[in-house]
């Protein structure tokens, strides 16, 4: 059965129309655009052409689009918008009735329920953007029909209850996050469902299951059969997913603490079913587990994997793999474990990897700081597991205050979540700023002269009380994970022209647009230093929710008694912020070469920092997210 026939057994002839599944093209809009202008040849053709449509707009494998961050990497620009309506339609409507669900029955004030509501919005956008990266990834060897059919189908999952191996159906008003991404498990899937066209498929799974019983006898309902095969794919995605997760097999807590094994090198150019098979059963989220994934990286490179001791004394449990570019270049970072979904790597195994390491001579060098931050955090858990105390140093780390904590895995190391998650953060908080308990504020109405730090929601009314109190410098919604940007910012004397602002930000490496070079012409420079005090607003949070103008916008921030920054603002503010987000500066507005009205824009992608402009008429209307940056005078200041 290939992905086609398969689809329409599934959904019927129609990827669009009153039946069409929600997923990727859920708006009519992109339902229509995915087959404008196509004659049609009968409905295999026609969900042919709307995959390859869909493979255009979200994977774009040749680079026809421009491209736009989300999350930590680049994605098609079209992909973006797609996330967008995903999100408006399953995520954002239901902010106040998740944060209801997540109260349990507790009473909170409506200020720190809209607050429990925008923490459980992002944790579930952060949580289907998982899935949106992962099946939007051209460097992934799924099918475009795959793609689809697992990511319209997971929308209607929560969690997995491993009591009953079964996934929880979520509903409308569920705060609980979208499934884990299990490579190993979609694979699986995806290998099952082929595997009822390819006999050559089917066979190879055959071999695995035996190769991987080692010697053991398989119980009868356990074998992989032609029947069983069939029937699998009849099942509802939640239990063909299930299956994977439950066939994927678990280690143990006993085999984790196993350390003694052997490395084990696959050539380049080598079959690639000793290594496929290998990792077949034993509870690896590797994407090597599936067949064509491990083909190509052994066509791309040789692959180290580190096996421990299962309980027959035998080496065959995979717990490190390192992919090499080649023989000598380790590919693109990637070192793998096996502690979570995300493929981070356990502690008791830091120093076999560091020692295997060490045998790439240079290119050991690239993994140093991630070497040092995942002992440091071995050693936190360590602390705690012996019920230690942690050091004011231990939590500025965990709390990530100074920098990132970079791990091997795709994504963030789960234990940095999992132990913030088992402390009291407001208790930490006041440790790293070396104050009180008392002094940290966790409500507007906690506010007082001794405040040092505020946890809290951020709106004009908080900043109007805020901003006469000066002790307060530590200030987040949500901490540590979303600071709220209010910050002293001195310029730097040496840069008093257009010419060295110019030199210093692409010294530093930043992007300066046509626009934004234009702009930077046209700007003001002190020849002294000169001190701001900056704060930044959404639109949202100036009191329109609906989003507003130019004119709309400066008049309230009049009202407000927030000023105009002058235009040096602009360039300063870039060369020393870090922050990637986008937020433009509430400027005079300057004319530009098509004597249209510009101010600056700081803006970046993954690790580029970026300098731009934009347009800003009276009547340009801006949306409710948009942020805006002030100047304000403040007291003692």
């Amino acid at each position: 059965m290939d992905g086609l026939n398969f689809l329409k057994e599934r959904y019927g002839n129609q990827p669009t129309g009153k039946n069409r599944p929600d997923g990727f093209h859920n708006a009519h809009e992109v339902a229509r655009a995915a087959l404008k202008g196509e004659a049609s040849n009968g409905p295999e053709d026609q969900i042919r052409k709307y995959l390859d449509r869909l493979e255009c707009l979200a994977v774009d494998p040749m680079y026809k689009q421009k491209t736009h961050v989300l999350g930590e990497d680049y994605r098609p620009r079209a992909l973006f918008l797609l996330r967008e309506m995903l999100m408006n339609k399953y995520v954002r409507p239901n902010k106040e009735k998740m944060a209801k669900g997540s109260a349990r029955g507790e009473v909170f004030e409506s200020q720190e329920l809209q607050q429990r509501g925008e923490i459980a919005v992002t944790n579930l956008e952060r949580s289907l953007d998982s899935w949106i990266l992962h099946l939007s990834d051209a460097n992934e060897a799924y099918p475009t029909w795959f793609r689809y059919y697992a990511f319209r189908n997971i929308l209607g999952l929560g969690g997995f209850d491993k009591g009953k191996g079964e996934f929880i159906k979520r509903s409308k008003s569920s705060a609980g996050l979208f499934p884990d991404v299990d490579r190993g498990a979609l694979t699986y899937v995806e290998q099952m469902i082929e595997a009822t066209k390819e006999s050559s498929i089917l066979e190879r799974l055959k071999r695995a299951q035996v190769i991987a019983a080692n010697g053991e006898d398989i119980p009868q309902d356990e074998l992989i059969t032609k029947e069983k095969v069939v029937a699998f794919t009849k099942l509802s995605f939640a239990k063909q997913y299930a299956e994977g997760i439950r066939r994927n097999g678990e280690i143990t807590p006993e085999m984790l603490k196993i350390t003694e094994g052997k490395w084990v090198k696959y050539s380049q150019g080598e079959d690639p079913t000793v290594l496929w098979t290998s990792l077949q059963n034993k509870g690896t989220f590797w994407c090597t587990r599936g067949f064509a994934t491990a083909k190509k990286q052994l066509q791309d490179g040789d692959f180290y994997v580190y096996y421990t001791l299962d309980k027959q004394g035998k080496p065959t449990i995979p717990r490190i793999a390192i992919l090499m570019e080649g023989q000598n270049k380790i590919s693109n970072n990637n070192v793998r474990g096996v502690l979570d979904y995300q493929q981070n790597m356990e502690g008791n195994m830091l120093k076999i990897l560091e020692t295997k390491l060490e045998t790439f001579g240079q290119e050991a060098d690239r993994f140093n700081k991630k070497m040092v931050d995942m002992k440091m955090l071995a050693a936190i858990e360590n602390k705690i597991d012996n019920k230690q105390a942690l050091t004011r140093d231990d939590l500025v780390f965990l709390y990530e205050i100074d920098f990132k904590i970079e791990g091997f895995g795709n994504k963030r190391n789960s234990s940095i979540e999992e132990i913030r998650n088992q402390r009291n953060s407001k208790k930490d908080a006041s440790i790293i700023f070396n104050c009180e308990y008392e002094e940290v504020a966790d409500g507007m109405e906690d506010i007082n002269e001794g405040t040092k730090a505020y946890i809290g929601s951020w709106n004009i009314d908080v900043f109007q009380k805020i901003k006469n109190f000066p002790k307060i410098i530590h200030l987040y919604e949500i901490f540590p994970t979303k600071k709220i940007f209010m910050r002293y910012l001195e310029t730097d004397s040496r840069i008093d022209s257009p010419e060295k602002a110019e030199k210093a930000l692409r010294d530093k490496g930043i992007i300066i647009t046509h626009w934004g070079k234009d702009l930077l012409s046209k700007t003001q420079f002190s020849q002294e230093k000169e001190k701001y005090l900056l704060v930044c607003f959404t639109v949202e949070q100036m009191g329109f929710p609906s989003g507003a103008t130019t004119s709309e916008i400066y008049q309230r921030a009049q009202e407000l008694k927030l000023e105009l920054c002058p235009a040096q603002v602009g360039p300063h503010l870039r060369l020393q912020e870090e922050s990637l987000e986008w937020m433009v500066i509430a400027m005079e507005q300057a004319v530009d070469l098509r004597y249209n009205l510009r101010i600056f824009r700081v803006d970046g992608g993954i690790e580029i920092l970026g300098l731009g402009s934009s347009r800003a008429e009276p009547f340009t209307l801006w949306r409710a997210g948009d942020k805006f940056v002030f100047h304000f005078r403040r007291l003692g200041f």
